[in-house]
């Protein structure tokens, strides 16, 4: 399905140069003398590399329709993913370099969503929020302002954040599995 460039959004599969890619990160630069372009950092699907591409907004680009499947993850088995599908009980073995910064966030059980181009897996998005323990925050420095300070803490899943300085070590709070951010303590 052919598409207008500066319709790229990230996690979207083209195909360029008879190769598959998916697109990571996006952005239209307007620059001061010429007619806007579209920069696209994308990753081959086959062999993993990734390149930066350019786009006048006007062209057109070859978009992949994906499917999006259900799964539920089982285990690791080396560097795989060991996923289930729901419905027919199914495993699946998919590599763990498809979720890439998010690995450390993975928890048993967890509900995944597949992005498949013609039954080929390209993609794995978890939740956007998962709930973790901390396992280490620094003491609070007296005199910090609550409401524009945030302190170091490392989460139970080595994952480094940044905290208000009310969270303490052994707490449970909800981070943003796309960039390890707080956003609040679990209500749980």
């Amino acid at each position: 399905m052919k598409q207008q460039a500066n319709l790229i959004r990230a996690g979207q599969v083209i195909e360029h140069d008879g190769r598959r890619w998916t697109v990571l990160k996006q952005q239209i630069i307007t620059p001061g003398k010429g007619g806007a372009f579209i920069q696209v950092e994308m990753r081959d699907l086959k062999t993993g590399n990734k390149t930066n591409e350019r786009w006048r907004t006007a062209d057109s680009v070859e978009r992949l329709l994906t499917e999006d499947r259900d799964y539920t993850y089982s285990y690791m088995d080396g560097e795989n993913l060991v996923l289930m599908d729901p419905e027919t009980f199914e495993q699946v073995m998919l590599p763990s370099e498809l979720l890439g910064d998010q690995l450390p966030f993975l928890q048993d059980n967890m509900e995944l969503s597949v992005k498949l181009v013609e039954g080929d897996a390209v993609g794995v998005s978890l939740p956007p929020q998962v709930t973790l323990e901390i396992a280490e925050a620094d003491p609070v420095v007296k005199g910090q302002t609550a409401s524009s300070s945030y302190k170091p803490a490392l989460l139970v899943n080595g994952v480094k954040t940044l905290v208000p300085p009310f969270i303490e070590a052994g707490e449970r709070i909800v981070v943003r599995t796309e960039d390890a951010s707080y956003v609040e303590r679990a209500k749980d």
